[in-house]
């Protein structure tokens, strides 16, 4: 997956509590594993006036105007600004697949399902948790301004706005350590390749009827 390092970008101010993995990606997509071309479902049922089906032209959709997502000032962010308790419901991978897929880095919310934010790691995408208040507080200058930016630093753990006002996070060393070098669940496997070669050879010479 893509390494993360740091971003500055835009936010899209999804004002919103309670956003489940459907909302994110309706049922309807998961057939596919492709793990890309989601991008265009992200939202689905709120970003379209009509429902959508697996492999159509999405282009030739209705688009609901007032959805946040189809707002031409908030075309170019990266981050995510959401409520409480976002990626609640079912546990399905393809709502982090639909958000990467668009383009967004980073979501920010006051708190997340456990599931949703495990996949987040998995693929690259960086779960922030802040204070209500911190979370308020940035809702409230997208307001006043819709291309109010953000500088997101994983190194440091830091995000700065652009009137310099500075929100720490916290992660989980291992987790940062996998997304700032990139590394997914078989990249970390992979590491150990040469040690995973070795056992192999011992087990031919020493039970070679479980060897194909």
């Amino acid at each position: 997956m893509k390494a993360f390092t740091e971003i500055t970008s835009s936010l899209l101010p999804l004002d919103r509590s309670n956003v489940d993995t459907d909302a994110i990606i309706p049922q309807q997509y998961l057939k596919s594993v492709k793990r890309t071309g989601f991008g265009v479902v992200l939202f689905d049922n709120w970003r379209y006036q009509d429902p959508g089906v697996l492999g159509q032209d999405h282009s030739k959709r209705r688009l609901n105007q007032d959805f946040v997502l189809n707002k031409s000032e908030h075309k170019t962010a990266k981050i995510i600004l959401a409520r409480e308790n976002f990626g609640c419901g079912s546990s399905r991978e393809h709502a982090v697949w639909s958000i990467l897929d668009y383009g967004f880095e980073v979501v920010i919310a006051p708190s997340f399902a456990d599931i949703f934010c495990s996949n987040c790691y998995k693929n690259g995408l960086l779960p922030i948790v802040l204070k209500e208040d911190e979370v308020d507080y940035l809702f409230e200058q997208v307001r006043l301004n819709s291309d109010f930016s953000c500088k997101v630093d994983l190194k440091v753990q830091k995000i700065v706005d652009e009137k310099n006002r500075t929100f720490e996070f916290q992660i989980d060393e291992f987790r940062k350590y996998c997304l700032l070098n990139g590394f997914d669940e078989i990249d970390l496997t992979l590491q150990h390749s040469d040690k995973i070669k070795k056992y192999e050879e011992e087990l031919r010479k020493t039970s070679p009827w479980l060897i194909k």
